[in-house]
C-alpha cells in the first residue's frame, strides 16, 4: 500500500495555488502568507521528490513539464478534499454552502441577480463568491477548479459537465442621432470610434474577424473590459460596438440603435466543476438558473 506523507499536504496546496495564479506573490496573498513562506513550501516539495516544478518567465512563473504533469493530480486531490469538507459539514449540521461562480458582467446581471434574489427570499442557505470576467477566462477558471461554476459563451461542441442555457445572437449598437435611419454600418465602423472588448474574449475575436471580412479599418478604437461598459459608452452617445443579444436588448431603446449582426449565434452554457457536490441548496440554485436561462433564450429569440 502506497502512503502519502500527510505533513506534505499544506506544501502541495501551496504549489497548486502558485500554479493556478502563475505568481508566488499572488498565491501568498490568497493564502495569507509571505512570499518567502510560499517559496519555502515549493522548495520543500521539490527537494522531497527531486523535481523542479516551476520555471521563471519574465515576472511570471509557469509549471515545468513535471509541474504540468503533477498539476492535474493535485487539482483532483484538493477537489476531493473540498467535497469531503462539504460532506462532513453537512453531517455536522452545517447549514450554509458557499458557491464560487464566474460569469461575464452582463450575464451575471441578467441571470445571477434574479436567481440570488429568489434564493434570498426563499432563505436558501447558500453564499456566493462571484468573479466577473469574460467567458474564455470563466471557462478556464472552472477547468482549473478555481470556481465551482461558470456561465459563458462557448463556440465548441457541448462537453461533459456543460449545460446549454440558451443560444445568443449578436447585434450592432450605436447612438441614435435623431435621424429616422442611421448611416450605413460600414460608414459607422470606418469612422468609429469602434468599441472593442478585451483581447482574448469571444466578442473581440468575432469583431476582429468581421472587420477583416469587410475590409474595414476603424479610424479609432476604444478597448473596454466589459459588455456593460460598452453599452454605457453607446448610451452616452459615443461609438459603435458588437454586442451580445441579451445585453443589446436591455439597452435603452430611446438612445441606442440596435440592429442584428450577420454573425453566427453562440451558445451560452453553464459549466460545472466535476467534483461539485449537488447539495440541496446547490440544486435549487441550478434549477433556478436553468429557468432564468430559458427566459433569456425566449427574449433573444423573439428579437
Amino acid at each position: 500500500m502506497v502512503t502519502v506523507d500527510a505533513a506534505l499536504l499544506p506544501a502541495l496546496h501551496d504549489v497548486l495555488v502558485v500554479a493556478q495564479t502563475s505568481s508566488v506573490g499572488e498565491a501568498a496573498r490568497r493564502l495569507h502568507k509571505t512570499p518567502s513562506a510560499v517559496s519555502q513550501q515549493i522548495r520543500r516539495v521539490e527537494d522531497r521528490f527531486g523535481v523542479e516544478l516551476f520555471e521563471k518567465i519574465g515576472r511570471k512563473i509557469r509549471p515545468t513539464a513535471a509541474g504540468e504533469a503533477a498539476l492535474g493530480a493535485l487539482t483532483r486531490v484538493f477537489d476531493e478534499a473540498a467535497s469531503l469538507e462539504t460532506l462532513l459539514g453537512e453531517l455536522a449540521g452545517a447549514k450554509v454552502t458557499t458557491l464560487r461562480v464566474a460569469a461575464s458582467d452582463y450575464l451575471g446581471e441578467a441571470l445571477l441577480i434574479p436567481v440570488m434574489r429568489w434564493l434570498a427570499r426563499e432563505r436558501v442557505p447558500l453564499h456566493f463568491e462571484i468573479t466577473t470576467t469574460h467567458s474564455t477566462e470563466a471557462a478556464r477558471l472552472v477547468a482549473q477548479g478555481q470556481v465551482d461554476a461558470a456561465i459563458g459563451s462557448i463556440d465548441r461542441e457541448l462537453a461533459e459537465g456543460e449545460t446549454l442555457l440558451f443560444s445568443q445572437p449578436f447585434f450592432w449598437i450605436s447612438p441614435r442621432d435623431g435621424k429616422r435611419r442611421p448611416r450605413p454600418l460600414r460608414e459607422r465602423l470606418a469612422d468609429g470610434p469602434v468599441l472593442r472588448l478585451s483581447a482574448g474574449s469571444h466578442g473581440r475575436r468575432l469583431l476582429d474577424a468581421h472587420l477583416g471580412s469587410l475590409g474595414v479599418r476603424p479610424a479609432s478604437t476604444i478597448d473596454l473590459p466589459s459588455v456593460s461598459l460598452l453599452v454605457s459608452y453607446v448610451d452616452q452617445g459615443l461609438g459603435v460596438g458588437l454586442c451580445p443579444g441579451l445585453a443589446a436588448l436591455r439597452a435603452p431603446s430611446a438612445r441606442v440603435h440596435v440592429e442584428r449582426a450577420d454573425i453566427p449565434a453562440l451558445e451560452v452554457r453553464l459549466l460545472l466543476r466535476p467534483a461539485l457536490r449537488r447539495t440541496g441548496p446547490v440544486a435549487k440554485f441550478l434549477d433556478r438558473l436553468l429557468a432564468e436561462g430559458q427566459r433569456a433564450g425566449e427574449l433573444v429569440a423573439a428579437a
